[in-house]
């Protein structure tokens, strides 16, 4: 694991301290301009409206909802795109071949295909879980054929003398070297993962966080919408940070050697 990955205990009081000062700001802005709850609610409201929420059983559907659809997509789109990326490297004649369509596919943006996949898988899970996956994919894709034709020549000339088979000079060779990139790319896609997530519950979903600030935002009930954004950056964060634990534990074994 890469020490800048890591807060020290100073950095992580820093960065708190940082927090309370902006929401104190914040707070007080919205207090003393006298600003309605509709335009900008206080911190303090938004937390009454996220307690609430979550007291009553209200918002844990709709944060079930999302999350399921997130992990779902972001195994699927992960799983895919890094046996995408060892199939497209060992093979260099699909690569080549298939690479074209592969660009044209993420180019196109992913908002516009979400009614076509709602017409094809109806309203619901699926259609959102195509459009996380879908995500996901070009991030897994892009950094395992990068970290995989990261292997030193002299490396890969030594196993070639030693004999080593194609299957084994991928897994004791290029995966342990191109790991980091790989790794790199699973924290990228939880990035955007979510970011597949709560664009698909707009369009295609009467359940979850991102159809909850549609309809908070149909109710003009602001303080829900910023309670519903709370809980979206705070599944983020916790999926960033277990994708940081998941470097971690696999580059340990790296790093002591």
């Amino acid at each position: 694991m890469r020490a800048g990955h890591r807060m020290s205990a100073r950095e992580r009081t820093a960065a708190l301290m940082l927090l309370a000062l902006l929401l104190g700001a914040w707070e007080a802005a919205a207090r003393l301009l006298g600003l309605s709850a509709l335009v900008l609610p206080p911190p303090s409201g938004v937390l009454q409206t996220l307690w609430q929420g979550l007291a009553s059983g209200y918002l844990w559907p709709h944060l079930r909802a999302t999350a399921t659809a997130l992990l779902l997509g972001l195994v699927a789109g992960c799983g895919i795109g890094f046996g995408a990326g060892v199939l497209l490297t060992e093979v260099p004649v699909l690569r080549r071949l298939l690479m074209p369509y592969v660009v044209v596919s993420q180019v196109v943006p992913k908002l516009a295909l979400m009614p076509l996949f709602i017409v094809w898988l109806g309203f619901g899970l699926a259609p959102t879980v195509l459009i996380t996956a879908l995500i996901c994919f070009f991030p897994l894709l892009e950094n395992t054929l990068t970290g995989l034709a990261q292997v030193p020549p002299a490396q890969l000339e030594l196993f070639r003398m030693l004999g080593a088979t194609r299957l084994q000079t991928l897994l004791r060779l290029k995966l342990p070297t191109g790991l980091p990139a790989v790794l790199a790319g699973v924290r990228v896609a939880v990035v955007l993962a979510l970011v597949g997530v709560v664009v698909g519950e707009f369009i295609g979903a009467s359940r979850g966080l991102g159809a909850l600030v549609i309809a908070a935002q149909g109710s003009m009930d602001t303080p829900l919408m910023f309670a519903v954004l709370t809980l979206v950056s705070a599944l983020g964060l916790l999926l960033y940070q277990g994708a940081l634990f998941l470097e971690r534990r696999l580059m340990q074994p790296r790093e002591q050697t």
